[in-house]
């Protein structure tokens, strides 16, 4: 990390009316181009593991620790505390301190999570016959909806003379298994290719310096 703000512009700070120094201005700021970011040709997908942080991915494709920023900006990463995926042990810290204040006394944020509904689901899943093809549509519903859906199928032909049947079900999702869901969605991740690093880096000096 240190060399990154190595790169950016120094500006005189004022801490009170005596004291001044000269430091780097964090507050610049360098963004990738959506554009660019969508271009399948500059990039590919890379599921993040356990063991993996900017920095060790950034060592292992990029030669260099450093060229973090990399693959945190590339993916529109902020806050790498929260945004980047955490490991099991450390998300179900997580969860515990997270829903700890809702837990009876004697219960755990985390056996908290597993056994209350965060969201509730309605799934209509229609199926063609003759092809077998099926679309799934799912809803997010209120509690009381979600009490009040029965389970059915019913047969249908439609006016092009297609058969399908409609199933009617219902789901829902504990605090616990939407984080678990939130986290996972986090691992899949983009990485610029190797390539093209030189030239952002070019870049990236010449916008912030």
């Amino acid at each position: 990390m240190s060399k990154y703000f190595n790169f950016f512009p120094k500006v005189l700070y004022t801490s009170d009316e005596k004291t001044s120094d000269i430091v780097n201005n964090i507050t610049a700021r360098f963004n990738f181009e959506e554009s660019f970011k969508t271009n399948t040709a500059v990039s590919y997908e890379y599921d993040v593991k356990d063991s993996d942080t900017p920095e060790i991915i950034a060592d292992k494709f990029y030669g260099d620790s450093e060229r973090h920023w990399i693959v945190l900006l590339f993916n529109n990463i902020m806050d790498p505390q929260f945004d980047w995926p955490m490991d099991y042990k450390t998300l179900i810290s997580f969860i515990d301190e997270k829903y700890k204040t809702n837990a009876n006394s004697g219960q755990s944020g985390s056996n908290w999570a597993q056994s209350h509904t965060q969201s509730y689901y309605k799934i209509e899943t229609r199926t063609v016959i003759s092809t077998n093809s099926v679309n799934v549509n799912t809803v997010e519903v209120d509690a009381n909806t979600y009490a009040n859906i029965a389970s059915s199928s019913s047969t249908v032909t439609l006016a092009d003379g297609k058969v399908i049947t409609i199933a009617i079900s219902r789901d829902s999702q504990s605090y616990y298994d939407y984080e678990m869901e939130l986290n996972e969605s986090k691992r899949k991740i983009k990485l610029l290719k190797t390539e093209f690093v030189p030239a952002i880096e070019e870049e990236f000096r010449r916008v912030i310096g």
